[in-house]
């Protein structure tokens, strides 16, 4: 997949536009009909999309909960097998333009869109006030044909959304996010000092500080997860929350206890995948209760995960 930032002739592509926060199954959707379109064409497939979430831009103090840094968004489009991914600058001057405009200044004459795929809710332009009507209008007068999708749902899912997305990662639904994902969900933070409270029962944690403050933390609890460092994967349980038995406070902190390890690793990066939330966060009475239910937490994960 081509990365483009800068003006560039595509000699002619089929494209649509979205922010596409996760690259979830209904992105993926309609990337697949992109694909097919374009090879039906015999022209490149290319999805536009920002580097910035646009509300930031014109709201300064939007603050997005991202299921995807931009980096993360590039890898994930890259898996879709598209030719091209273009990120446009969007700004405050781009926000202006009508949807007319935008098709036919930026998508037709700079980037020689011939052929542009609309999710079937998706709208842009100033206020975005236009629907696919007006779209599939300005293309005739243009000379772009704009097509719409369908909407994509499963039985098992239902509605598509970044939002549903976000709304179960909020509400602790690990399977369901990453049914709708494609792929576990996932943070990247730098190990930090902490408590040193964990090592001291018998469970050693990693403090972390997350990578990206717009990117979402799922909800306070347990998790069963799993651990990329230095290339290797290990599983784990992570807790986020406010240590209740510890009488931690309001203080909110991400730990992760990495099955069979034992190695310093303060101030390296390291990446959590989810894969589900075993229990709520909850106050012991003490320690050795605490202590019990981390041993049970555990063995549950090692189940999960097939190591017993």
């Amino acid at each position: 997949m081509k990365i483009l930032s800068q003006f560039s002739d595509l000699a002619g592509c089929v494209a649509t536009v979205g922010f596409f926060d996760g690259v979830h199954a209904g992105h993926r959707f309609l990337i697949e009909e992109l694909k097919s379109i374009a090879r039906s064409e015999n022209l490149q497939s290319a999805v536009f999309t920002f580097a910035v979430h646009p509300r930031k831009v014109l709201h300064s103090d939007y603050q997005p909960q991202l299921l995807t840094t931009f980096h993360e968004k590039n890898f994930q489009l890259g898996t879709t097998g598209i030719d091209a991914c273009v990120i446009l600058d969007f700004t405050e001057e781009m926000a202006q333009l009508s949807a007319y405009e935008f098709l036919q200044s930026i998508l037709y004459k700079q980037y020689s869109v011939r052929t542009l795929l609309v999710g079937h809710d998706h709208r842009f332009g100033h206020n975005r006030t236009e629907g696919f009507d007006d779209y599939k209008k300005y293309g005739e007068a243009i000379g772009m044909n704009v097509i719409q999708t369908n909407r994509f749902s499963t039985a098992q899912v239902g509605h598509i959304s970044s939002s549903e997305v976000r709304t179960a990662l909020k509400n602790g639904d690990i399977s369901r996010a990453n049914e709708i994902l494609t792929y576990p969900y996932s943070f990247r933070g730098k190990v930090i000092g902490g408590y040193e409270m964990g090592r001291k029962i018998g469970f050693p944690t990693a403090n972390i500080e997350p990578e990206d403050n717009e990117k979402l933390i799922p909800a306070m609890g347990v998790y069963a997860v799993k651990i990329v460092l230095n290339h290797c994967t290990y599983n784990g349980m992570m807790n986020i929350g406010q240590r209740p038995t510890m009488n931690n406070g309001t203080t909110m902190s991400i730990e992760v206890h990495i099955f069979d390890f034992d190695e310093n690793i303060y101030n390296q990066t390291i990446e959590i995948l989810f894969f589900e939330k075993i229990r709520d966060e909850q106050k012991f009475e003490n320690v050795d209760d605490l202590i019990e239910q981390l041993t049970n937490d555990k063995l549950k994960i090692m189940e999960i995960f097939k190591i017993l």
